[in-house]
This record gives structure tokens, C-alpha cells and sequence, in this order.
């Protein structure tokens, strides 16, 4: 296959290209770098089924030759980041994913957006099911990111059943490993790096509030799999003067095209992580409490049944082999 990835520079994208690449796909990453680095994919420039594209989707969005899909992941994605940059976090959600769309219509490519845990709020339902409509503040800081990506889904269907453009939708939960940056304020990178350089560990508000983290290796075999996966069960097509649908159905009922969660449904406290990262790196740091952000979620953990039956996939990298894992890529880093 020939794909495009936007963001391809950014922590997921990069290694989403690594894999492609040495997979035996071509790629064509395309990243303006507000938030990606070219480091992540120096080891990559020179090989001879990848390029480079700095660029921002936003704007008119061309590639020339045949494209056999596109893989939207082109948005800041840490609360640092979406809150110093809520316009652009706005825009890449809206008129990025609109551009995407429309590049993968005009080539006849499968589109996948990268979406986000983050649609279904501070969810009043635990485990999350992608069925569940979420609990979204859209006017609080936090909002700018959440819509963006609940618009980006509503956008990536509607060219799907106008368009009949193949499309996938990823809600990814909490991941981390090798490539976060240090300063990006996502919980796991920022608990190692204080940890490492002997600073306290920061916990916003008691750390009661729950998350459930994947290793980087995982959750890009599972997004691999969506891209990658063609359906043998039952096809209904709907016609009519404007629409041409296929909809290929799963076991349950729902369409391949619908939303799968990826993610590790292990579940643990703020505080049981930092407590963990103290552990694993024989810190003498302690931890202090600070003021939680506003409309920060009380618990988050994916139900990944979908993703079991329709791919096949589960994490596999327990959580204390990833830390140790991305500890030792920190040590180098910093």
C-alpha cells in the first residue's frame, strides 16, 4: 500500500511509520511540526519507501500519484499542548479532517482518523463501550479537543455514508513509551522525567481519578490491524438518488466503519502509577498534590470488546515491562 500520514511526526505517527515501512508499505509522512519532531523519524529519511512533507493539513492538501489510504493523526493530543494551542487544536480537528477526507475520497483510499478516549468526556459510565455518547463540557478549556475530535468523527461518517468513502474510526486511550517528549505534561513521561531528575512527583488533586495506559507497540498493532482489515461478512448496500453505502457488518450488529476502542483495560489510580514509576526507577522523589484541571476526568478505562472480536487484538506488553521500557529511553533523553 501507498499511505499518507498526517502527523506522521508526532509520537503515534512515527511509529506508525516505522512499522508501515519496514512492513513493506510505502509512506509519505506530512507534519507542519508544531508538536512532532523531526527526530522522531530522522532513522527514517533516506529510506527508499518513506518521504517527508512538512505541512499543515489545514490547507489544500495534494499528493500526487495513487494513495491506498489516509491516516489522519495530525492534531496536538496532550492537555499542555491542545490548551497553549485550542485554535489549532480547533482547526486540525475540523478543517484538517476535512481536507483528509477529501484527498482519501478523490484517490479512492481507505481513510482512519485517529480519535481519542477523550469524546466520551469525564464519563459517567466505566468501562467506556464506543457506544456510550460521552459526557463533554464543550465551553471548558478542555472542550476544544474533545469537540474537535467528536467533529472529526461526526465528519469522518457523514463522507462515509454520503461519500461511501471506506472509512475507520480509532478512540485511543492513554499511551505512552519511547518518543513522548519530555515536556509534553501527559502523566507517565512527566512522572519519569521528574523521577529521574530528582523532583517531586506532580499528582493533581488526590490522585484518586483512574487511568488506563497501553504501551506505543500495542496500540499501533491494534491500529494497524483496523487499517489493514478487510471484511468476508455480510454486506447490505443502500441506494438511492444521492447515497451509495456499503455497510459491512460485525458478530454485533455494528459496522466495521463505527468506532473501536484501543487501549489497556487494566485500570489503576494516579497515585498507584506514580507510586509504580518511584519503584521502577529507585527514586528518592516524593509527591505532592496540586489543584486537578477543570473537567478532568474521575475515571477513564476502555471496554475493548469490539476491538477482541472484530480484530482480534488485546495488549500484550504488561504495564511494568512498558515502563521499564520507557524509563530507559528517558534516561538517554534527558
Amino acid at each position: 500500500m501507498r499511505i499518507l500520514i498526517t502527523g506522521g511526526a508526532g509520537f503515534l505517527g512515527s511509529h506508525l511509520s516505522e512499522v508501515l515501512v519496514h512492513a513493506g508499505h510505502a509512506v509519505i509522512c506530512m507534519d507542519n511540526l508544531l508538536t512532532g519532531r523531526v527526530e522522531n523519524i530522522a532513522h527514517l529519511i533516506g529510506h527508499e519507501r518513506f518521504s517527508f512533507v512538512k505541512y499543515n493539513v489545514c490547507d489544500y492538501v495534494h499528493v500526487d500519484g495513487p494513495l491506498d489510504a489516509v491516516m489522519h493523526f495530525a492534531s496536538p493530543a496532550s492537555p499542555q499542548d491542545y490548551l497553549e494551542f485550542p485554535i489549532a487544536t480547533l482547526k486540525v480537528g475540523a478543517l484538517g479532517t476535512h481536507k483528509a477526507l477529501g484527498l482519501a475520497k478523490a484517490k479512492g483510499a481507505r481513510f482512519l482518523l485517529a480519535s481519542t478516549s477523550e469524546v466520551y468526556g469525564d464519563p459517567l459510565v466505566n468501562p467506556q463501550p464506543e457506544s456510550y455518547w460521552g459526557n463533554v463540557n464543550p465551553l471548558s478549556p478542555r472542550g476544544v479537543y474533545d469537540e474537535a475530535k467528536r467533529f472529526a468523527e461526526a465528519l469522518t461518517m457523514a463522507y462515509h455514508r454520503y461519500h461511501a468513502v471506506d472509512t475507520r474510526i480509532v478512540r485511543i486511550f492513554n499511551t505512552f513509551g519511547p518518543r513522548m517528549r519530555q515536556n509534553d505534561g501527559r502523566v507517565v513521561s512527566t512522572f519519569i522525567v521528574q523521577a529521574l531528575q530528582g523532583k517531586p512527583l506532580s499528582v493533581f488533586g488526590d490522585g484518586s481519578q483512574t487511568r488506563s495506559f497501553c504501551y506505543v507497540d500495542d496500540l499501533v498493532r491494534g491500529i494497524t490491524e483496523l487499517l489493514l482489515l478487510e471484511s468476508d461478512k455480510t454486506v447490505e448496500q443502500r441506494t438511492d438518488r444521492k447515497f451509495l453505502v456499503t455497510q459491512q457488518k460485525n458478530l454485533d450488529g455494528s459496522s466495521m466503519h463505527d468506532p473501536v476502542n484501543i487501549g489497556n483495560p487494566r485500570e489503576l489510580t494516579v497515585l498507584a502509577i506514580a507510586n509504580l514509576v518511584l519503584e521502577l526507577t529507585r527514586s528518592s522523589s516524593h509527591i505532592t498534590h496540586h489543584p486537578l484541571p477543570a473537567d478532568d476526568p474521575k475515571v477513564r478505562r476502555p471496554d475493548i470488546s469490539r476491538a477482541r472480536m472484530l480484530l482480534k487484538w488485546e495488549p500484550q506488553v504488561q504495564l511494568e515491562d512498558a515502563l521499564v521500557r520507557t524509563i530507559e529511553y528517558f534516561r538517554k533523553a534527558i
